[in-house]
């Protein structure tokens, strides 16, 4: 699972929804189907999701990610 969401992570970057790179380092289970991804980033700390068949994942990590970045504040440009 990890390796997808940081593939869904490396999509969003590269089309240009989200304005920094994220590491997602682990997946950790968080309930049943509930998952938290922490990225030891200053700027978005961690995203949380529910994948309750394992399927889909790309898809609510994605919604997961865009909807974390909309309620963030403050300069999110992209680093040099």
């Amino acid at each position: 699972m990890k390796l997808r969401v940081q593939e869904t992570l490396d999509e969003l970057f590269s089309e240009h929804l989200i304005p920094f790179e994220l590491t997602a380092h682990q997946v950790k289970p968080d309930g049943q189907g509930n998952y938290v991804v922490p990225f030891y980033d200053s700027r978005m700390h961690s995203i949380r999701f529910c994948s309750k068949d394992g399927g889909q994942v790309r898809e609510v990590v994605r919604a997961a990610v865009l909807a974390r970045l909309k309620i963030m504040s403050g300069p999110l440009g992209r680093e040099p």
